[in-house]
């Protein structure tokens, strides 16, 4: 039985604490287990924050703590989107792929089943939008039953260098839903120099055609550029080419060269620089696609149910942020 003292002692304590002040009352010869589940309780009551019981104290927070995630724009929250790794094997080889892709790499695919589950799971989870990449996805057999599960659920982008566009993949591609999906095209430059650089000889002029292609089938097309920190330069006359060939600005999507996979260097992108985008791989949760393929940016093996992993994901962010915060009012600046 734990003493009424207890919780005597701890409620002195918190009257007498500044706002979401942290209190430590000394506690002596109380069962760890009883002493934990009361304190618990009265917090829960009380409307106070519960921090820790050990063997000589507990430790609570005066009033609850504020949503870390509340300032954060609603698309930002993650969860909001998902993106599945649908494969990681790719018929290129782009020295700053982030996740190592080439023809050498393992496939590791999703799968139809898990891909069909998670489109079920990520309407009920809150997830407003499916975005699906690779690898290649267009070297998957499969893609086009991947695609229709989740446009059946949700809004899908689905990202692709857009070199595969003909035989039996050009059909893939024109059976599928152009109201609920976009296609999102790598191109790095306005000329074939840049981009055949880093993606490979002719890859330029065949990522071009393959967004002719999808415009001429009537799908909305979204082009993304990886520019290294010395070309960004070049970033006017590729929004220029852009228009030209009409892509709207609102579906370009430039962005620097990560270090990370095959990229020598790059930005540094580290958990604690990146909002999380909840990131599926046949291996498990990652904290964001850019680094699906590093070790310290992994979060679980557990990829059902899908919103607990999402749960998982926003909680370690919540914690970030709250200790960002916490770091900032202990130590400020000005």
């Amino acid at each position: 039985m734990v003493s009424p003292s207890v919780l005597l002692n701890l409620a002195e304590a918190v009257a007498a604490a500044p706002q979401h002040g942290l209190i430590r009352v000394p506690v002596r010869g109380e069962d760890p287990i009883q002493l934990r589940q009361m304190i618990m309780a009265w917090c829960e009551r009380t409307g106070n924050e519960f921090v820790e019981v050990d063997s000589w104290s507990v430790a609570v927070r005066r009033g609850r703590r504020a949503d870390p995630l509340a300032d954060i724009a609603p698309e930002q929250v993650p969860g909001t989107r998902l993106w599945l790794y649908t494969n990681f094997d790719c018929n290129l080889s782009c020295d700053y792929c982030c996740v190592l892709s080439s023809p050498r790499t393992d496939r590791r695919a999703l799968g139809v089943d898990r891909v069909r589950q998670l489109a079920v799971e990520a309407v009920a989870a809150g997830v407003s939008e499916l975005i699906l990449t690779g690898g290649e996805p267009f070297l998957l057999p499969d893609l086009a039953e991947l695609v229709a599960a989740c446009t059946r659920a949700l809004p899908t982008t689905l990202l692709t260098n857009g070199m595969l566009f003909h035989g039996r993949r050009l059909e893939t591609l024109k059976a599928m839903d152009r109201d609920r999906l976009t296609l999102q095209i790598s191109l790095d430059s306005a000329t074939s120099e840049t981009h055949d650089q880093h993606r490979g000889k002719g890859s330029w002029q065949r990522a071009v055609d393959g967004i002719r292609t999808a415009q001429t089938l009537g799908f909305t097309v979204k082009v993304a550029a990886t520019l290294p920190a010395d070309q960004a330069h070049t970033v006017e006359a590729l929004q220029a080419f852009l228009d030209l060939i009409g892509v709207a600005r609102r579906h370009q999507v430039i962005r620097a060269v990560a270090h990370q996979g095959a990229a020598e260097d790059g930005l540094e992108l580290t958990l604690e620089s990146l909002i999380p985008e909840v990131t599926i791989t046949a291996d498990g949760v990652y904290w964001h696609p850019v680094a699906a393929a590093d070790p310290d940016q992994f979060v679980t093996a557990d990829i059902f149910p899908l919103a607990t992993a999402i749960a998982e994901v926003r909680k370690r962010y919540a914690l970030q942020l709250a200790r960002a915060n916490e770091s900032a009012q202990w130590f400020p600046c000005a």
